[in-house]
């Protein structure tokens, strides 16, 4: 079921539809989150526009996901690899029996 909720962000209040109680939690962790950001920016760099601060914010989330996508790509291929060796010794162990 839908929820309508409000999340402030920035001192700006935007009205959003959540599907689940999940998302909702998700919205408020992540309006949360930005204005930590954006008031440390704030701070950093005074007398910068709200546009240009919320920029900030925006693209130090992009590279924390960017470099959390190549640590989850790294774990993949360690994955893929401990899935080979796993197959390759019970393969090996099976065949001197």
């Amino acid at each position: 079921m839908d929820q309508k909720i409000s999340v402030k962000v920035a001192g700006r209040t935007f009205n959003l539809t959540a599907a689940t109680p999940e998302l909702e939690a998700l919205y408020r962790q992540a309006a949360e989150a930005v204005n930590k950001r954006f008031s440390s920016f704030t701070r950093s760099h005074p007398g910068q526009s709200a546009a240009d601060l919320l920029s900030l914010v925006a693209l130090s989330e992009a590279v924390i996901r960017l470099d959390l996508q190549k640590d989850i790509d790294r774990y993949k291929e360690a994955q893929a690899q401990l899935d080979a060796d796993l197959v390759k010794y019970l393969r090996d162990d099976s065949t001197i029996k």
